[in-house]
């Protein structure tokens, strides 16, 4: 066996496939977009066939790429959008709705609803999570409630629930796999993540019948093997983690107190609490980091709504950028004498803040205010919101002081100006490493250490690497002044209070 690994990287915009050689470097890539679908206002969706038509895709022109056949892959690991909810026939493996995306808001309301019955507690004692449209648990009761016929036939056993990565492993393995993984389920808001089980408590306050649900293993684990007919060989699925757990691996951050961020369509951190199963009070999510040999490893995760997503709106919404990648240099030439906030809450605020109806805004805008400036601001706008999540971390976990390195991936941190202007704001290193495709790397070694072609945890994280670090040059008056501009224009946006 030559050690490649199969990496289906299943995102919120595009899905990726990436032949892994057995030194880990990338031998051959598929990417391909797929539709966002907004049937009405803050809804989102995807069309599941289209998903699994575009993993098929990737993973042939990953194949041809690297010149390799499935008989070569020793193992696939999945990593996937999380939250984003399916639910299928278990006859047919047709699914019954378009899925209903983790950016989704239109369950708001009935999120607002349990908060007055004074449920929210419960739900985060439980689960780790708030009540919010984000996550899988209040999305799938709608689909239950909304699609006719539906709660009836799940009642009766007819219907599959899955994220992504279920439903994906349903049909590679020709509906011979129902299952998760234990990082997929802690999003769902129906997963007890002390007790590591479906919760009957919470799939009683949102009606959802226990006997669609999947089985859930640990993050390498045996999730099944792929019709051989899909691929011209059989091959095993022996990882599985969501996107940002996934990148935690990818990461190396295997210690108690070491701490990612990917910065995507949203931003993510991640902090990684090793045992202690930290709960928040500054409005955190405590998660599961990753689940290895039966022993959980949990976090404290900030999630960010809107990252690159804030350029792509510069971009296609106001045309002050032809191409993204443009951003950092016009960020570069901006007036350093004008301070421009924006406040990207174009689908609410998410952590530290969790105001489902915030709406975006900009403060500071001149006569002379122009097309850099604007670009600084958007890119300024992650780099606060970061701040604001380590600042909430440091005063959640006592045995985090804030000192770490940040380690960071994702789309946006290509830009040095950016990760220079994140290191200047947070007052800490950041670290880009020489594999940017963490996500990816991380499911693709949580399948082939399970295959026993690629090293063990230890081994894995020595052989993570560094291109560049970037130190904090901001004086601490200027950071200071600029981080005060920021909570004043976030407080004004705020419709929560």
């Amino acid at each position: 066996m030559a050690g490649y690994v199969l990496a289906i990287d299943q995102g919120t915009t595009s899905t990726r496939a990436i032949v892994f050689d057995g030194d880990m470097k990338i031998a051959g890539i598929g990417q391909k977009e797929f539709t966002q679908i907004f049937p009405k206002s803050g809804w989102v969706e995807h069309d599941p066939e289209e998903i699994w038509e575009s993993v098929l895709w990737t993973v042939g022109q990953a194949f041809k790429e690297a010149r390799v056949e499935a008989k070569d892959i020793a193992a696939i690991g999945i990593t996937n959008q999380r939250e984003t909810v399916v639910v299928w026939e278990r006859e047919t493996g047709k699914p019954i709705h378009n899925a209903i995306v983790w950016q989704d808001r239109r369950t708001a309301s009935y999120c607002e609803k349990l908060k007055r019955q004074g449920l929210e507690k419960l739900f985060t004692r439980r689960t780790g999570l708030l009540l919010d449209p984000y996550f899988s648990g209040t999305k799938l009761s709608w689909m239950l409630a909304n699609v006719k016929g539906t709660r009836a036939r799940a009642a009766k056993g007819e219907l599959c629930f899955g994220t992504i990565d279920t439903f994906l492993i349903w049909r590679l393995t020709g509906g011979r796999s129902f299952v998760t993984d234990a990082t997929n389920a802690s999003r769902t808001l129906i997963y007890n993540i002390a007790d590591n089980r479906w919760d009957e408590d919470l799939l009683e306050i949102l009606r959802i019948p226990v006997a669609m649900l999947p089985e859930v293993k640990d993050c390498a684990d045996d999730f099944g093997i792929t019709d051989e007919s899909l691929f011209g060989a059989a091959i095993p699925i022996l990882g599985v983690a969501g996107d940002q757990q996934a990148a935690t691996i990818g990461q190396a951050c295997f210690e108690p107190g070491m701490m990612k961020s990917t910065y995507g369509t949203g931003c993510f951190a991640v902090l990684n609490t090793g045992v202690d199963l930290v709960r928040s009070k500054n409005r955190l999510l405590t998660t599961i980091a990753y689940r290895l040999d039966g022993e959980t490893t949990y976090a404290l995760e900030g999630s960010i709504f809107i990252a690159g997503a804030a350029v792509q709106w510069l971009r296609d919404g106001l045309g002050v950028i032809e191409k993204a990648s443009q951003s950092g240099d016009l960020a570069a030439e901006a007036d350093p004498l004008q301070d421009v906030y924006l406040v990207p809450a174009f689908t609410g605020l998410g952590a530290p803040y969790w105001d489902a109806e915030a709406r975006g805004a900009i403060f500071g805008l001149t006569r002379a205010t122009g097309p850099a400036e604007l670009s600084r601001a958007a890119l300024e706008a992650v780099c606060y919101q970061t701040r604001d999540l380590l600042d909430a971390m440091q005063k959640d976990w006592r045995s985090f002081d804030g000192a770490t390195v940040l380690r960071v991936d994702g789309g946006m941190v290509a830009s040095d100006w950016t990760m220079q202007r994140l290191s200047d704001l947070l007052d800490a290193p950041v670290d880009r490493p020489t594999i940017l495709e963490t996500t990816a790397l991380g499911a693709a070694w949580l399948a082939g250490s399970r295959a026993g072609v690629w090293p063990d945890k230890q081994a894995f994280a020595k052989s993570w690497a560094r291109s560049r670090r970037f130190e904090p040059e901001m004086d601490e008056k200027t950071r200071a002044t600029k981080i005060r501009g920021w909570k004043d224009a976030v407080r004004r946006t705020l419709v929560e209070g």
